[in-house]
């Protein structure tokens, strides 16, 4: 989400799936059947955007930039020759779709829901903003702690060719790299139900691709606005975590419920003030301002979620096969092991410094 940063939406891909549940998952369902469908109407080759003389002209060197990506992608890579990211959409709106994700007013356990391919998730996407409102004030009504967030990006793994949106084609060219490579790493492999294999399987992908392309751009700039990029992005990140446990940490205390009530507003009052003074060290960058749009709520910590525990063991693995192909092989073939081997087979690769190191939020995008 790491996104992503960058989520998958398990609901996307569910058009199939409209004959199950009662009226309420009909009606989810559908919205999101039209929602996927509509995105792929709108969406046009990108040759074809290329052609029209009236571009704009950044537009134009960003299409032009990302065919270029797609292209090493698969040539370099050896990720799916496919048509996904091939196309253009043009969706006219901020995000691509919006998550509506939730807890209790105590805890930090995120409320779950389960989708036909993809499996549980610890969130619910929304192609209108105006409808993942909706639903997250039933929540809220109910006494939960809710976000929406928006989401300029997911992945349907495959299933249908996923395009280029507006929603991200502004980002710098670095981390558009970085978003094709993840997102097309997750249709090389998936499991269901284990989110720490598919992140950090395509987080390694996306590391190690990255670094490849940089080289082969050979720009000293554009390698220092990425690491700069994604510094920032790591300084946010740790932000997140350390109030977040520090919420975790009065949660499971001996705390009266008021104490717990307190105890949460300090911190929600420490860490905006702790982002302004971490905005100072990055010379006043405002592209997270937006993620304090709503009122915090233990829904916008309880997003920031081991993604990347095995991404130090998938770092390892890649290091011995030296090939992108060999390593997919390798990956598929832990992918065939149950939950319990997998995970252990992977940590049996993790270097202690590196395992579960790593965090990121379900989204997390900065503004370009």
């Amino acid at each position: 989400m790491k996104g992503k940063r960058y989520v998958i939406l398990g609901t996307a891909i569910a058009a199939g799936a409209l004959l199950a549940g009662g009226c309420a998952q009909l009606d989810y369902y559908a919205q999101a059947a039209h929602g996927q469908f509509a995105l792929l109407a709108d969406a046009r080759p990108i040759d074809d955007w290329l052609a029209d003389p009236a571009l704009n002209a950044r537009l134009r060197a960003k299409l032009i930039k990302v065919k270029q990506i797609r292209h090493f992608a698969a040539r370099e890579l050896g990720l799916p020759d496919n048509k996904s990211y091939k196309n253009y959409a043009d969706l006219k709106r901020p995000f691509v779709l919006w998550n509506v994700v939730a807890t209790a007013e105590l805890s930090m356990a995120q409320q779950r829901w389960c989708f036909p391919v993809a499996g549980c998730v610890s969130y619910r996407g929304y192609y209108s903003r105006a409808d993942a409102q909706a639903y997250a004030n039933g929540l809220r009504r109910d006494g939960m702690d809710v976000q929406v967030a928006g989401v300029p990006a997911y992945s349907t793994l495959g299933w249908f060719n996923d395009p280029v949106l507006s929603t991200f084609i502004q980002y710098p060219d670095g981390e558009l790299a970085r978003l094709v490579f993840h997102e097309l790493a997750h249709q090389v492999v998936y499991v269901k139900d284990d989110t720490q294999f598919n992140e950090s399987f395509a987080t390694a992908v996306e590391e190690a691709g990255v670094e490849r392309w940089l080289i082969a751009q050979g720009d000293p700039r554009l390698r220092a606005t990425y690491v700069e990029y994604e510094g920032r992005k790591e300084d946010f990140l740790h932000l997140l975590l350390k109030h977040r446990k520090a919420l975790e940490a009065v949660y499971l205390s001996d705390a009266s419920d008021a104490d717990k009530r307190l105890r949460k507003r300090e911190i929600f009052a420490r860490l905006k003030d702790d982002y302004q003074v971490l905005k100072t060290t990055w010379g006043g960058y405002a592209g997270y301002d937006r993620w304090f749009a709503e009122p915090l709520t233990n829904a916008h910590l309880a997003s920031v979620a081991t993604y990347h525990d095995f991404v130090s063991a998938f770092r390892v693995l890649f290091a011995r096969q030296q090939s992108f192909p060999v390593f997919y092989a390798a990956a598929r073939r832990l992918a065939e092991l149950d939950k319990d081997a997998r995970h252990a087979a992977l940590l049996a690769m993790a270097t202690p410094e590196d395992a579960g190191s790593r965090t990121i939020p379900v989204v997390l995008p900065q503004k370009p």
